[in-house]
């Protein structure tokens, strides 16, 4: 039974999250709901992350085992024709070893957040980034953003649903830049990430680009590892899941 390895990009707009949840449609059920037409029997798809409800993808990683061969470039050209006219595609795929796990054999995940900081509403970008009306410092949110890097408690940054063992992480990268006029992209890596991390961390490093925080107080924030000192947890359209290394 041959393994494969799949990269998926998806609009994560119209689903709960990747996870096949009852209360509404996700893109697991998409991807698992396209397989099954190709009378391979039932199959299981297993993700690298856990992606929330509105969050996009770039980069998310599955794998699955079929019961019969396939060449890489038929098997991706038939899954994204039984995936129309979902907002989902197979980017690559390659057949990989049998003990390879999309979840387990990462070594890092990246992230992309989107903030467009302009006075006029979204109209091409709505769904694809946070609005934010008014100007920011972005070299502040980038020096900010250094504090949070490194081995520490991120109880703060920490959803009260996570159920992740412990709140220690390492957080190996955290970068702000203005790309162009009012976008602002800020990204970030780990080897894996506590539950709306990655949107608690942005939302708490725009209080200090808007001046309403200092360092000091997202150091004390940090070093406080208590939920109620976050920041407001940014909006999930501006995340990506841009890549899983391997």
């Amino acid at each position: 039974m041959p393994r494969f390895k799949l990269t998926i990009e998806y609009d994560g707009t119209p689903y709960v999250g990747f996870q096949r949840q009852a209360n509404g449609p996700s893109v697991q059920a998409e991807l698992e709901d396209a397989l099954a037409k190709l009378k391979a029997g039932p199959i299981v798809v297993r993700g690298a992350g856990r992606t929330d409800t509105g969050v996009h993808a770039t980069g998310q990683v599955i794998h699955i085992d079929l019961d019969r061969d396939w060449s890489a470039d038929k098997l991706r050209d038939a899954l994204n024709f039984h995936l129309k006219p979902a907002p989902v595609a197979a980017i690559e795929v390659e057949i990989v070893a049998p003990d390879f796990d999309s979840r387990f054999s990462a070594k890092a995940r990246h992230y992309l957040y989107r903030i467009i900081d302009r006075r006029a509403p979204l109209a091409v970008e709505l769904n694809r980034a946070w609005h934010v009306p008014t100007r920011l410092d972005v070299e502040a949110m980038d020096r900010a953003a250094k504090i949070l890097v490194g081995h520490h408690d991120f109880t703060t940054f920490r959803s009260a649903h996570c159920q992740s063992k412990s709140p220690l992480k390492t957080l190996d990268r955290l970068d702000a830049v203005r790309v162009g006029v009012d976008l602002i992209e800020i990204r970030a890596s780990a080897r894996s990430f506590l539950h709306n991390q990655v949107r608690s961390m942005v939302g708490s490093i725009k209080l200090v680009a808007e001046g309403k925080w200092t360092d000091d107080d997202l150091r004390g924030a940090l070093e406080a590892a208590d939920r109620t000192r976050c920041g407001a947890v940014a909006p999930s359209a501006g995340l990506y899941l841009t890549q899983v290394d391997y």
